[in-house]
């Protein structure tokens, strides 16, 4: 089998979107998980970065949804051996490729480190999660800073538009309807 790594460098902007499940059909197809229930981060992207055997850039051939997962033809993985070998691989893509989003949209990835404020100025804490509860996705709050002593208490906040109130990526802030004592 040829030597499928490459030489080029791993972008400073990888980000984790899904993982390989498995081999799909017998002609070397692959089936991932992604981590988002919208995986056009995968499927819009031709170049993936997998974490098995090391580090490397693999060309993506072919790729399409097929129930919640994605299902997908690499360069170089010729047969079900090949792609069962890939299994537990991690995917990541970089995150200058992902697909551009609508206003008042974003990428979870994103938010996270971001600075809560409520609507009085008060600093809630810092993104340090995005969670989805089927409903909708919560942000996962940690306070900046804690009293000595003090038992630390995440903040967990709807991402709704009843809550949120405005984001703003180049501040690096979100401003919510929410009190420090919720």
């Amino acid at each position: 089998m040829p030597s499928l790594a490459s030489s080029v460098a791993a972008p400073d902007d990888l980000v984790i979107v899904g993982y390989i499940a498995g081999a799909y059909g017998v002609q070397g197809w692959v089936r991932v998980k992604p981590y988002s229930s919208d995986a056009d981060a995968l499927l819009g992207v031709k170049t993936w970065w997998l974490d098995k055997p090391e580090l490397r850039d693999i060309d993506v051939m072919q790729s399409k949804g097929h129930s919640g997962d994605v299902v997908a033809r690499l360069v170089g993985v010729a047969d079900r051996n090949a792609a069962e070998n890939l299994k537990g691989a991690v995917v990541q893509v970089s995150r200058s490729r992902f697909p551009a989003l609508p206003d008042n949209e974003f990428y979870w990835v994103d938010l996270i480190g971001l600075t809560v404020e409520n609507l009085d100025g008060q600093t809630i804490g810092t993104v340090a999660d995005m969670m989805d509860n089927g409903a909708h996705p919560i942000l996962r709050v940690e306070p900046v800073s804690v009293e000595v002593n003090a038992p630390v208490a995440e903040m967990l906040i709807p991402f709704v538009d009843q809550f949120v109130k405005s984001v703003s990526q180049s501040d690096k802030k979100i401003v919510v309807d929410w009190g420090l004592d919720y």
